[in-house]
């Protein structure tokens, strides 16, 4: 595919939503580890984090709460190693107090996140990975408005495996299908347990849901990924799961599903 050719977004190669029919299911956690597997494979990434009622990226990155610089192109995002081969922004970054509810009206949220989709110097990326809110607001159709001037690959839709998830994740793929987004795929997030000492994975929340909504809707399954202790410890320390746990059986399916993306957007 064609490099984007404007603007801020001119060297990014290709653009993901990252989507979910409700709050909970672990999207952030699955954008942040698509990325750290992503750039294991040796693509520059970035994040965009408009998840704008809970920015929990930077924490998961371990990023803090750095200085937000500005250049002659607009923002500057924070990068988590010193080779730049991941890039941040988030709204976390701006809030004078991590512990400060974002209570804006829609213009002023809309605002912001056109702001954050042109004004942000990303640079050469692979991809460009969008972290959204949960459901089907304001917020999405402003990512939209604003991305569609340039260019948007497509979506990624988590889920878990309840059928009380993949019903609003129904919802969200009609949302998908009414604005013109491409489905890439669906994960179904947090399916079964893996036991820290013996790893057998059993099924806490049934399984299957996901799989089931991606034949229904003629969509891509893209794969599951357990509930693994050891992978939620890695996000609340602020640890790359993917470099500390290379052998596990929740590593393969990150990097299976990412390589499943990657080879969707270069065939593309």
């Amino acid at each position: 595919m064609e490099e984007i050719n404007d603007g801020n977004l001119g060297q990014v190669r290709h653009v993901v939503l990252v989507l979910s029919g409700k709050g909970g299911v672990g999207k952030s956690t699955i954008t942040t580890e698509l990325a750290l597997a992503l750039k294991h494979a040796g693509k520059k990434v970035g994040i965009l984090d408009v998840d704008l009622c809970g920015p929990s990226i930077p924490r998961m990155l371990s990023m803090g709460r750095p200085d937000v610089h500005q250049c002659d192109s607009g923002w500057v995002p924070v990068y988590t190693d010193t080779q730049k081969s991941l890039a941040l922004m988030s709204i976390g970054f701006l809030l004078e107090d991590p512990d400060e509810a974002v209570v804006w009206r829609g213009p002023k949220k809309t605002a912001l996140i056109g702001q954050f989709v042109s004004d942000v110097a990303w640079g050469e990326l692979d991809v460009l990975l969008v972290d959204t809110p949960p459901g089907t607001s304001d917020e999405h159709l402003a990512v939209l408005e604003n991305l569609k001037k340039h260019r948007v690959d497509g979506a990624i839709l988590v889920t878990t495996p309840q059928a009380v998830s993949t019903g609003d994740v129904r919802r969200e793929i009609t949302f998908c299908k009414k604005t013109g987004v491409r489905i890439l795929g669906i994960v179904e997030n947090m399916s079964g347990f893996v036991c820290p000492h013996c790893s057998e994975c059993s099924n806490v929340f049934s399984k299957g849901g996901g799989e089931e909504l991606a034949k229904m809707t003629g969509s891509v399954f893209l794969g599951c990924v357990p509930l693994d202790p050891l992978l939620s410890a890695s996000i609340e320390e602020g640890r790359d799961f993917t470099q500390s746990f290379p052998d596990s059986a929740t590593f393969s399916a990150i990097s299976s599903i990412s390589q499943t993306l990657l080879n969707s957007l270069q065939t593309d």
